[in-house]
């Protein structure tokens, strides 16, 4: 079991943080800080430059923890806020990853929180420095809060209506 989880750990936690590696830098295929602005302008996101930044340092550390299995809950509360607010954006398009939907983003929110549920497993920090036994209550609010921050990050950055096109050429203005 404690492989599983260890292989689980790390293919999310890898995943969570390369993509947030791509949101910042031109590293794995990302297109820098600029491009990461652009894309949550693009997605209809206040905030420029500032919430690329947030959203990739989030999706880095928590990215790196779970996969280290440090500070798990922790962890996993980041890794599904992060995913919760890239599952609102592709809401619009369905399930299917193939149409662009949340199929991807939901997959890793609930892995992050059977991850929350489990435990990091044997071989993990938080083993090593005796973290292992979370109690479940601490899986609820994992969950709670990682929802509850992505739905609030959305509520907050974004845009109810996109910027005019001769606004948005004025630097909004």
């Amino acid at each position: 079991m404690d492989t599983g989880i260890l292989i689980l750990r790390l293919l999310v936690g890898l995943l969570v943080a390369s993509h947030g590696v791509q949101k910042i830098s031109s590293h794995l295929g990302g297109r820098g800080l600029e491009g990461g602005t652009e894309e949550f302008r693009a997605d209809g996101f206040r905030g420029g430059a500032l919430t690329a930044l947030a959203a990739g340092s989030g999706q880095i550390g928590s990215g790196l923890l779970l996969a280290a299995g440090f500070l798990t809950p922790l962890a996993a509360t980041g890794a599904m806020g992060v995913m919760t607010v890239a599952l609102t954006v592709k809401w619009h398009n369905g399930l299917w990853v193939q149409n662009d939907g949340y199929e991807y983003p939901l997959v890793l929110i609930g892995t992050a929180a059977a991850l929350a549920a489990t435990g990091p497993g044997a071989w993990s920090l938080d083993a090593a420095l005796g973290l292992t036994s979370y109690p479940l209550w601490w899986a609820a609010l994992a969950l709670v809060v990682g929802l509850g921050s992505g739905l609030l990050t959305r509520l907050v950055l974004h845009r109810q209506t996109p910027a005019a096109p001769q606004a948005a050429a004025h630097g909004g203005r």
